[in-house]
């Protein structure tokens, strides 16, 4: 806590090294997204109009540590790209599961939802 006060450039680096990485992991905790993910989407967000003055500083100081961190997760990129070609979306994910829960069938079985009519104006 004494380095912190005596150094204040020690509080933003420790800042800096608690947020790397963030798009990277973010990214890759979803669908396959190809490779480099974090770091496209920290680049992104800095050519981004519409995104806010508060997080472009956010996003540069995350773009090299993004791009290490694809870096290390490229053989794991190459795996999910491999192995999930057909499951690149979380739309084709969720239909695959839909058929193997076999979800179409029970639809067709259920009971139909009774209409509701509307109340009737008071005269």
């Amino acid at each position: 806590m004494n380095l912190m006060k005596t150094l204040p450039l020690a509080g933003v680096v420790c800042c800096a090294v608690a947020a790397s990485g963030c798009s990277s992991v973010m990214s890759h905790t979803g669908a396959s997204q190809g490779y480099y993910p974090g770091t496209r989407a920290s680049a992104d967000l800095l050519v981004d109009d519409d995104t806010s003055w508060a997080l472009k500083p956010l996003a540069l100081i995350d773009l090299p540590f993004s791009a290490v961190l694809d870096t290390l997760l490229l053989p794991w990129d190459y795996y999910r790209n491999d192995s999930d070609r057909s499951i690149d979306s979380p739309r084709e994910r969720v239909l695959k599961s839909e058929k193997l829960a076999h979800t179409q069938e029970h639809l067709a079985q259920a009971q139909p939802l009774p209409t509701m009519q509307p109340p009737s104006p008071q005269p």
